[in-house]
């Protein structure tokens, strides 16, 4: 046949679904899943066309391991959720099965679809940082996972444009050399050396 791999899995699919419900079984949940990003995403558009009834399952299967199927899996998942195709998911990785999960609930939170966990607003690093700022959001970012609160906690290098790139998250640091600033929306709390600022952010977190 002249069909594309997309049309022949989405076919494929919709015959399933149709064969179940001639037999009165509607308890349904289709994926078709390929380990190609956009063939995955082709497949799925043409099934919440043809079967907008049928929950669907996302996903890139086989997408490899921690660092290339993050990056397989939210590039097409994030490209379905945001069209609103969808109705569970999983990040296949080759790595601890945490990461997969963490990695969804990170997934959903970029798209503002759910939030049950903090999100991390850090700068690249440039000139203008005189601290370990890789480190320091590490360091921060490890903390974090005991928290269950979905805050947004910026961990910045500078305070030439600290809090205001940053004015939008709920608690965060602007470092300077050897010190930093605590701010919370964007309004200077207070300042701290440079070993006590991760306490000082968990400290305030604590008091949200």
């Amino acid at each position: 046949s002249d069909m594309t791999l997309p049309e022949k899995l989405a076919r494929s699919a919709a015959d399933y679904v149709k064969h179940f419900e001639e037999q009165g079984f509607y308890d349904i949940v289709v994926s078709a899943k390929a380990h190609d990003v956009m063939t995955t995403v082709a497949t799925y558009r043409m099934l919440s066309a043809e079967i907008p009834a049928v929950p669907l399952h996302i996903g890139v299967t086989e997408a490899g391991t921690l660092f290339q199927g993050i990056i397989k899996s939210a590039s097409g998942l994030g490209i379905l959720l945001e069209e609103g195709i969808g109705d569970t998911l999983r990040i296949s990785l080759t790595d601890d099965p945490v990461e997969e999960v963490r990695a969804c609930w990170t997934l959903l939170a970029a798209l503002d679809l759910r939030r049950r966990s903090p999100e991390i607003i850090s700068c690249p690093t440039c000139g203008r940082c005189q601290v370990d700022l890789i480190a320091l959001a590490k360091e921060v970012e490890g903390r974090l996972r005991s928290v269950s609160l979905p805050v947004k906690v910026a961990v910045m290098g500078c305070v030439v444009n600290g809090p205001g790139e940053a004015a939008d998250a709920d608690i965060g640091v602007a470092c300077g050399k050897g010190s930093g600033v605590i701010f919370a929306q964007g309004k200077t709390l207070r300042k701290v050396d440079e070993g006590d600022i991760v306490d000082a952010l968990m400290e305030e977190i604590g008091r949200l």
